[in-house]
């Protein structure tokens, strides 16, 4: 980044929008007008060790969230207003995410946001500051985090006329190449101190030292981001000043979540850790997007770049081959590779994001192994953060398989600071224990299984994800135990869902003497199936069972499951369209029984074509499901989740 800059401030322009301010891995490769990119990303993270009692572990309050990262590069294009989008995907978005980065709020002299001008001025290519509001709120309970571009700025109309909010010279720091010779700030003596970081020469590097500097950002943080909403910050580029001053912004702000973007040569983990410590002061902590993790999912799954910069294109496929090289994935201490195998708690993790990937594709991990790369970063410690352009842009299948792992790090509480225990790491499998709850293989090794008391939830291409089973014993009991199956089934009114099943006599003692299941529903308030209950005292195989509609609880304009009988459960965690089916069944926990769905409308039945679920007792061609466990299960689909009911 450390060039002469001699082109004039329009020319500059183009350059950022086709490489993105936020891409911080530009260096000189020597003192011309290029940018590099630096490929120097393909060695192994540097290892080392440091007492955890001598460094800074920041927040640990986040139990399983995930983030969604709400744009992609060339988002601010899109012929519908960017926040309107996220307002029109807003339920998906709220039913599996936390957490969403927004991308840069305010008006900018590129179309991406990253080369701020009027930072008061929220309209931007995004859209207007009315439809970010919107939008903020139509994604609500999940929480909007602001891009904080505050390491340099561009002028109104030249290279330092700043406005909305207005600052004299003496904000831009005295190296910065504005004050240099032939340049128009050249012999000005109004300028502020030395950079403390990296310069950024598409730009005017901002002196925060300067206390009325300071002291204007933390306004508009304070009384313009928050008023729209905004509840954390993103802070761009932060190799370009001193970790220090995050620190003092977040002292002054109070974000509920802070995380920086410090991408250097080689991603080392020590970097990472200085910059977090450098923060933690005034209780100004943020946590750090973890490029050394993103670092060994490359080397492990292979990368490539396909990128356009600086009028020319640049191509490295020398690294698309790694896999399987999965030893990357594992340190010479027995750790996870990256900063999650040292302080996981103040790691965002990613698998890529606007810069890496999407239609930049700096340093894109391999597409087909991006899956697998979920698989990883959804199953480890760490905050995950998942790409807009992998959740929404590459078809409906692949989303479901990504909330299917959102839903697999949920349902068994996989955290932050969740312990892993490698297992295995050759180079052509990976195995690891996470909390003793579930168990993860990945690569086409096939020798790793975790053994008996494991039940297989999901599996796909090269990986397998086990869970550890919870109950004893299926010894016979004569009581009766609660039993959940909800089936995802997207509706419209008129509409309705049930199942008919039953047990196998192998499977369940003898005394049963037909193969139905007797049952007692737990809710009978929902008038549309009430009569269809009242009749109804086994699963079986001739008459039908009711299944009752569910959303989650904050959904607008529903009612409660627990007085209505459908409506907002807080037993559904996941999204619109949660059939729940909740009984006692006569049994023992653990016992199986089968059971097929079929959608009734008008008097017509559409019944479920043939199910393949794995990890049964036997095949059929009927879902599973198990007495004492919630059982869920998507229409007309294999995959299955089961989880003890306490």
């Amino acid at each position: 980044m450390r060039k002469a800059f001699l082109s004039f401030f329009i020319a500059t322009l183009s350059i950022l929008i086709m490489i993105g301010c936020s891409n911080n891995n530009l260096v000189s490769a020597n003192v011309s007008d290029t940018y590099v990119e630096n490929d120097s990303n393909d060695v192994d993270i540097t290892e080392s060790v440091v007492s955890s009692t001598d460094r800074a572990s920041v927040y640990e309050g986040y139990g399983s969230n995930v983030m969604l990262q709400g744009f992609g590069w060339n988002s601010a294009s899109s012929t519908t207003p960017w926040y309107k989008v996220i307002s029109n995907n807003s339920a998906k978005i709220k039913a599996n995410f936390q957490w969403v980065w927004f991308p840069p709020p305010s008006d900018a002299g590129s179309n991406e946001g990253y080369l701020p001008r009027q930072l008061s001025n929220l309209n931007s290519k995004y859209g207007t500051e009315t439809q970010l509001r919107a939008a903020i709120t139509a994604i609500s309970p999940a929480k909007a985090i602001a891009d904080i571009v505050i390491n340099h700025r561009v002028g109104t109309s030249n290279w330092a006329d700043f406005t909305n909010p207005t600052w004299g010279t003496n904000s831009i720091c005295s190296n910065d190449e504005y004050f240099a010779y032939g340049n128009p700030g050249y012999g000005s003596t109004s300028k502020g101190a030395a950079d403390t970081g990296s310069a950024y020469g598409a730009a005017r590097d901002i002196d925060h030292t300067n206390t009325t500097v300071r002291a204007s950002i933390k306004d508009w943080m304070n009384n313009k981001l928050k008023s729209v909403g905004f509840v954390g910050w993103r802070y761009d580029y932060v190799k370009g000043y001193d970790g220090w001053y995050v620190g003092d912004y977040n002292s002054a702000t109070s974000p509920q979540l802070s995380v920086g973007e410090l991408w250097e040569d080689g991603c080392p983990q020590i970097g990472l850790d200085n910059w977090v410590t450098a923060t933690n002061h005034d209780n100004g902590k943020s946590l750090v997007f973890d490029f050394s993790t993103k670092n060994a999912l490359n080397n492990a799954f292979g990368w490539f770049k396909d990128a356009y910069e600086n009028g020319q294109t640049l191509k490295e496929f020398t690294y698309y081959n790694n896999y399987p090289n999965l030893t990357a994935l594992k340190s010479s201490y027995g750790t996870p590779a990256g900063y999650i195998g040292w302080m996981p708690e103040n790691c965002v993790t990613f698998v890529d994001n606007h810069d890496t990937g999407s239609t930049q594709q700096h340093w894109e991990l391999r597409n087909d192994k991006v899956e697998l790369a979920y698989v990883y970063t959804l199953t480890h410690p760490g905050l995950p953060c998942v790409a807009w352009d992998h959740f929404f842009d590459w078809g409906s299948d692949f989303q479901q398989t990504l909330i299917d792992l959102i839903n697999i790090r949920k349902n068994n509480g996989i955290t932050m600071k969740s312990n892993v225990n490698i297992v295995k790491a050759v180079y052509n499998e990976y195995a690891a224990i996470i909390d003793d709850k579930i168990a993860v293989k990945i690569g086409p090794g096939m020798t790793y299984n975790p053994g008996t008391g494991w039940t297989i939830i999901k599996s796909g291409t090269d990986y397998c994800i086990w869970k550890k089973s919870t109950s004893t014993t299926t010894t016979t009991v004569a009581g009766w135990i609660r039993t959940v199956v909800f089936m995802y089934k997207q509706t419209v009114s008129g509409q309705d869902i049930f199942i008919k099943g039953g047990h196998d006599e192998g499977l369940v003692p003898t005394y049963y003497p037909t193969m139905d299941e007797p049952i007692t529903y737990r809710n009978v308030f929902n008038p549309t199936t009430a009569s269809i209950k009242a009749a109804d005292s086994a699963l079986d195989w001739t008459t039908e069972s009711a299944l009752d509609w569910t959303c989650p609880v904050g959904t607008s304009g529903q009612p409660l499951y627990s007085t209505a009988g459908y409506g907002q459960d807080p037993e559904n965690t996941w999204g619109m369209h949660y059939w729940k089916f909740d009984v006692n069944m006569k049994g023992a926990k653990g016992e199986w029984f089968e059971f097929k769905g079929f959608m009734r409308q008008n008097g017509v039945s559409t019944w479920e074509n043939n199910i393949s679920q794995t990890g049964t007792p036997y095949a059929t061609i009927n879902h599973w499901g198990r007495k004492g466990y919630r059982t869920r299960v998507n229409f007309n689909d294999s995959w299955v989740e089961i989880v003890a009911l306490p």
